[in-house]
């Protein structure tokens, strides 16, 4: 029987983000994640080595997604921050393991994350647009280009950390995620706003 390799490395990547994001890395083993795809954990450790390259791996895999999906060239004003933090939000929201994956990291305490470098090249990169619409004056420069930035992203994503709270926060509101939504683009354009 012929093997397909790229479709039988796919499935074991979606189960193995599925597996990841529920239980972490300690939490969940090779052989959970292979049973989930279907397939062998030996052909899972040919393809991806341990557990912790597998999880290092998956998390650089989900982090090129979002990086894809919600690029950040430019700024062109406070709203473009509030557009940015917007889709920031809906990229969590149509895919909560990535929330979830980069929690469970957090919590292993990790003096280096896998491929650290390659990814504080990425968000520096996302520092520098900050910085240069800052310098530009296009946007406020009150708050320090890497702290605004930060404070975008989680925004967007805390919704997804803790919805237990989000919910019972607004257990008075039934328009839900929409009015979420608008309210974290507000609060980035009024960051970003300048005095």
């Amino acid at each position: 029987m012929a093997w397909n390799t790229a479709e039988t490395k796919r499935k074991l990547k979606d189960a193995a983000v599925a597996e990841f994001a529920a239980h972490g890395l300690d939490g969940t083993t090779m052989e959970k994640i292979a049973r989930r795809a279907g397939l062998n954990k030996e052909r899972l450790y040919s393809y991806f080595g341990d557990k912790p390259q597998l999880f290092a791996t998956v998390l650089a895999d989900e982090l090129n997604k979002v990086a894809a999906a919600v690029p950040l060239t430019e700024i062109e004003g406070p709203q473009a921050v509030g557009d940015y933090a917007a889709d920031v939000y809906d990229y969590h929201s149509a895919h909560p393991e990535l929330t979830r994956l980069l929690l469970w990291e957090g919590l292993m305490d990790l003096p280096e994350v896998p491929d650290e470098a390659a990814r504080t090249d990425y968000y520096r990169a996302k520092v520098a647009v900050f910085e240069r619409a800052q310098r530009e004056g296009r946007i406020s420069g009150r708050i320090p280009a890497a702290d605004l930035a930060f404070l975008v992203l989680a925004l967007a994503g805390w919704w997804y950390a803790v919805p237990q709270m989000a919910r019972m926060m607004h257990a008075d509101n039934a328009s839900g995620a929409s009015s979420n939504r608008a309210a974290l683009k507000e609060a980035a354009v009024r960051l970003a706003a300048p005095e």
